[in-house]
């Protein structure tokens, strides 16, 4: 009786709460779900997380198309973490035999108060990489060795401080620093050659280009130092967004402007002399079933390409714009977290959904979209098999490497992919998740991982 008594209150108190749609959703046997809730997959379909309000569907006049790639290149330098100032690297050769050469612990790994968030940088003969305790290790690129390490952080204090990101120019490493700090260390000595005090906290990883070095801090402030003297040339604030998502997204640079993301879903373009703005666009939408879409930030880095910028926002916007007036030529439903990888004549994508899609440079068409998420989706969590959670790997990248493109991922893999097809071709355990993209350096494709770890995959 008692059992009974206790079956009916628990059954009487989901009822209760089944009006409320996050509530209704975790409850078992449907309890309090609208009959019409939507589309449902009967055994065996699956239904497409972009389907409701993304219309990312490959263009019957592409089908069967075939697209121009090029040939891989040495990469003999990745100075900064798009592996240039216009975060613009198409092809490169790294990572032929897909096998670890040598991995490396760099510090502090993620946690609940730091997160690694950084891509290594590498250029003469030497690996740079920032734990989640803004610690910057430089390492032998051959054998991983350590060379030196050198911290921002200051004396006595405890955690608060993650985020930021690498960046080399003329023998000098650059450390953007949640600390509050932009600093500049000897790269041969590790000695530091200047530090400057800022007032926000920056998550964002500096773009050096010419005699500047640039940041966007956590107030939507792009700030542009001086790479000698660590002094503020200019600097411009946009809009205020608190919401934003822990990617340590970059400025891109070309000649005379700097294209600046920030977390209000905006891109910005500024004069590289004197910061003053040229154009901005901005890259948001709200969608009926997604109240993340409110999160309006471009997380990835933008992407200078054959004079247009490429960039995606959180919401769901993924566009092409022209270089000079910031006018869109395409704009397409998808949200990402990642850059996007303009390469011959077409974009590569990942969307936050853990869907890669292809589409053609100059009309934003979509070739194909394949779900890398197919077969690694799981339950998790729960009590008795009630309230379970869907967990779906999230993924970085891609990167296109000696004729594969390669991605990480939350499930601890570097994972290879055909570039025409999207077929898996080549999988990696690294033996804890990673959250950054890939980066290359003289053969090797540079991996950080969450558990604090550079690893070297040759």
């Amino acid at each position: 009786m008692n059992r009974f008594a206790r079956t009916l209150l628990v059954c009487g108190a989901a009822l209760s709460v089944a009006a409320c749609g996050t509530v209704s959703n975790l409850l078992p046997f449907s309890l309090g779900r609208s009959p019409d809730a939507g589309p449902v997959a009967s055994d065996g379909e699956r239904l497409s997380v972009l389907e409701f309000d993304q219309a990312m569907v490959p263009s019957p006049a592409l089908a069967g198309r075939d697209f121009f790639l090029p040939g891989p290149q040495a990469a003999v330098s990745w100075p900064t973490p798009g592996g240039n100032a216009e975060n613009a690297v198409e092809h490169v050769i790294a990572g032929a035999d897909f096998t670890i050469a040598w991995r490396r612990n760099i510090g502090a790994g993620s946690a609940r108060t730091r997160q690694v968030m950084s891509p290594p940088v590498a250029e003469n003969g030497r690996v740079f990489a920032l734990d989640g305790e803004d610690t910057v290790t430089a390492m032998d690129a051959q054998s991983g060795s350590v060379i030196w390490r050198a911290s921002v952080k200051p004396e006595g204090r405890e955690g608060g401080g993650f985020g930021g990101g690498v960046a080399l120019a003329g023998g000098k490493v650059f450390v953007s620093s949640g600390y509050r700090t932009m600093t500049a260390f000897d790269q041969n000595s590790g000695a530091m050659l200047w530090q400057t005090a800022v007032d926000v906290p920056i998550h964002g990883a500096p773009t050096v280009a010419g005699t500047r070095v640039y940041v966007v801090d956590l107030d939507n402030q792009i700030l542009a130092f001086d790479v000698n003297t660590g002094a503020v040339e200019w600097s411009y604030r946009g809009i205020v967004e608190p919401a934003r998502i822990m990617r340590a997204s970059s400025p891109a640079v070309t000649g005379d402007t700097v294209v600046a993301p920030m977390s209000s879903g905006e891109v910005f373009a500024f004069r590289a002399t004197t910061g003053q703005p040229v154009w901005q666009e901005e890259l948001s939408r709200t969608t009926r079933t997604s109240a993340l879409s409110e999160i309006r930030d471009v997380a990835g880095r933008p992407v200078i390409s054959r004079g247009f910028v490429y960039a995606a926002s959180h919401s769901g916007v993924l566009a092409s714009m022209d270089l000079r007036t910031g006018e869109s030529r395409w704009q397409v439903p998808v949200a990402a977290v990642n850059a996007p990888l303009p390469v011959g004549d077409v974009v590569y994508i990942v969307s936050k959904a853990g869907e890669l899609s292809v589409l053609n440079r100059e009309t934003g068409q979509v070739y194909w979209t394949r779900d890398l998420n197919e077969g690694r989706v799981r339950q998790e969590g729960g009590f008795f098999g009630f309230f379970d959670r869907t967990v779906r790997p999230s993924w970085s990248g891609p990167m296109l490497a000696s004729n594969r493109l390669v991605l990480t991922n939350s499930d601890g893999e570097l994972v290879g992919l055909n570039p025409k097809t999207g077929e898996v071709v080549s999988t990696l355990r690294l033996g804890a998740p990673s959250y950054v993209a890939p980066t290359a350096f003289n053969g090797a494709i540079l991996v950080v991982t969450d558990r604090g770890e550079v690893i070297s995959v040759r």
